[in-house]
């Protein structure tokens, strides 16, 4: 072959290397672009915030957001930013917090993940949450490895670029970011974030982002008037950071006139047609649909100079139809220890409502202190439940009202759901009440170095010798088998299924022989290790405990089957309990 021949040869092979790397490049920024794939497709961002004071609803409202923006076809991604030092929240207290809500990959994250989660197809990570403890870790991290060239580290830019690195993480793959910045206007936490989402408006301009507030209008009753001047100094504290709203989401308990919202507008510079009343629904899952009527998702896609493409909010308007109609009603107790701040229980309660909603019935839940429960007060506590829900938790606090509710619900033929901890101590009652083994316990309270109580719940080998609280149980999801023609078989309809896990104690295999022995059935195991996941009782008539939180699985349009299951027996104990009245009688 001649030197001119080679060359040209060798030019094709080039230019075909060339092209197959193009290629890859090409799909690899399709990818990236989002779902509509267009190279002139510019990310959108909208920031939430809120102000005058917390659980205003900004969680809600960014959830309902992205339900509104998912039926319009578009690919979202959602995020919240929370302005405590902790590293998460996963060794904060429920009563400080609220639930500490688990995802897939084992993060610990605020409760709002769980809305963002029920409200929309996203399944999320730990990516999703983010504190400032995070962000000065990794800053700090990286100060010591000495990637800031000895340049002096400040809040603006390296707080401030490491917080927008985690949006534009976040933001690979979807159309529009929604970020929730938590904690209150005002709040000396909050400000790093705060001001780099008005970097984010600067870096990406006024068509790619836009601030929704969301702040309160209370009314007095007193003067019986509506009062927007906490909005107003809301507002102008926010101003005062550089970030001019778009858009504000008045809560109220009452209707916010046109008049008020004009006042409102002329003192915050935002047009009224962007003053959107969110009044007190009767249903969270209502929000998305009161946001609808109000034109938000429209103006929004108007506002970002997005195509107005379809919408089909048809399955969520059946699903709340069905729980704003039910033809049944069912109660059920819950047995805990945070029971004076329901936040504790978020996710529990609304699977409890799906599972509800999945048997056309509403429920209605008393949740009882357990540290109040005892053996003289049981029958008239538990006098009007057709159900009791032991859920998870962490201590030796409550734990006796916790025992006699298990041993209530055992006893009376009432069915009976344990979650994590009210799993263990489902167990605990059977080794005590039916095995014979009086001191069973759990070595999470009662560690001894001597053989002074039968440890039915003892550590997981791997936690022995873990001494750090943060991050360390075990956490995420976990693959569990099926024993078949169980109870737990029938209701998931599978061999296998997966399922998120927090917890450090299991179930101690020695005594399982036992347990099997007097009647108590071993229906799930973990896939590749000997850990107990699921306890039930086949005499019973529903009697199932869980050492994972099915809670965080369940959604208001795929209501998790373990709820459905236990509000369907429920109601049927229900019915069996007005035929035995109406005999007696």
């Amino acid at each position: 072959m001649n030197t001119k021949s080679t060359r040209r040869l060798s030019a094709r092979k080039s230019s075909s290397s060339r092209n197959v790397v193009s290629k890859k490049k090409s799909r690899t920024a399709k990818k990236l672009l989002g779902a509509r794939g267009r190279k002139d497709f510019q990310r959108k961002y909208i920031f939430v915030t809120g102000g005058v004071t917390s659980s205003v609803g900004k969680g809600l409202a960014t959830a309902s957001l992205g339900t509104l923006l998912e039926s319009m076809g578009y690919k979202i991604n959602i995020m919240k930013f929370d302005p405590y030092i902790n590293v998460d929240p996963g060794t904060m207290s429920p009563f400080q917090h609220g639930e500490v809500y688990v995802t897939n990959d084992g993060a610990e994250t605020d409760l709002d993940l769980g809305h963002y989660e029920r409200f929309t197809s996203l399944t999320l990570s730990r990516s999703n949450s983010v504190s400032t403890g995070q962000i000065y870790d990794s800053v700090i991290a990286k100060e010591r490895k000495g990637d800031y060239l000895g340049g002096t580290v400040q809040v603006i830019p390296h707080i401030t670029d490491e917080i927008k690195s985690r949006i534009h993480q976040v933001g690979q793959g979807a159309e529009i970011v929604l970020v929730e910045i938590g904690g209150t206007i005002g709040d000396i936490e909050s400000l790093p974030f705060l001001e780099a989402i008005r970097q984010m408006r600067v870096d990406h301009g006024m068509a790619n982002t836009v601030f929704i507030h969301t702040t309160l209008v209370p009314y007095l009753k007193s003067s019986g008037e509506l009062k927007s001047k906490p909005t107003q100094h809301s507002v102008k504290e926010l101003r005062a950071i550089g970030v001019q709203p778009d858009f504000l989401l008045c809560r109220s308990e009452h209707p916010i006139d046109i008049d008020l919202r004009k006042k409102i507008g002329l003192f915050t510079s935002v047009i009224p047609e962007n003053v959107i009343p969110l009044v007190n629904a009767q249903s969270i899952y209502e929000v998305p649909l009161m946001l609808h009527k109000e034109k938000l998702d429209l103006k929004l896609i108007e506002r970002l100079n997005l195509k107005r493409s379809g919408q089909d909010l048809s399955g969520w308007r059946r699903m709340t139809h069905r729980l704003m109609n039910p033809k049944k009603h069912v109660r059920i107790a819950v047995v805990g220890k945070y029971v004076n701040l329901k936040e504790s229980y978020k996710s529990l309660n609304e699977a409890i409502i799906h599972g509800a909603a999945s048997n056309a019935a509403e429920v209605k839940v008393d949740y009882i202190d357990s540290e109040e429960l005892t053996a003289a007060n049981c029958k008239s506590k538990f006098s009007e439940a057709q159900g009791i829900l032991v859920p998870g938790g962490f201590g030796e606090r409550g734990f006796t009202g916790k025992l006699l509710a298990v041993k209530y619900a055992r006893e009376n033929g009432v069915p009976f759901f344990g979650i994590c901890l009210g799993m263990q101590i489902a167990a605990i009652e059977f080794a005590r009440n039916v095995c014979g083994i009086k001191d069973a316990t759990t070595r999470e309270w009662n560690e001894s170095s001597r053989q002074d109580y039968s440890y039915v719940i003892d550590w997981m080998n791997e936690q022995k010798n873990i001494k750090d609280k943060g991050g360390t149980m075990r956490l995420g999801a976990y693959t569990c088998d099926l024993k078949p023609k169980t109870l737990a078989a029938q209701i998931y309809g599978k061999a296998s299924i997966v399922e998120r896990h927090r917890h450090r104690f299991e179930f101690n295999n020695l005594y399982r022989g036992l347990f099997e022995k007097h009647g108590l059935l071993f229906s799930g195991q973990c896939r590749g290790r000997d850990l107990v996941e699921i306890i039930e009782i086949p005499s019973h008539l529903w009697f199932l405990g869980v050492q994972y939180h099915p809670e965080f699985c369940s959604r208001p349009m795929a209501p998790h089957p373990l709820f459905a299951s236990f509000l369907k027996a429920a109601l049927d104990h229900q019915t069996k309990s007005k035929r035995t009245k109406k005999r007696v009688a």
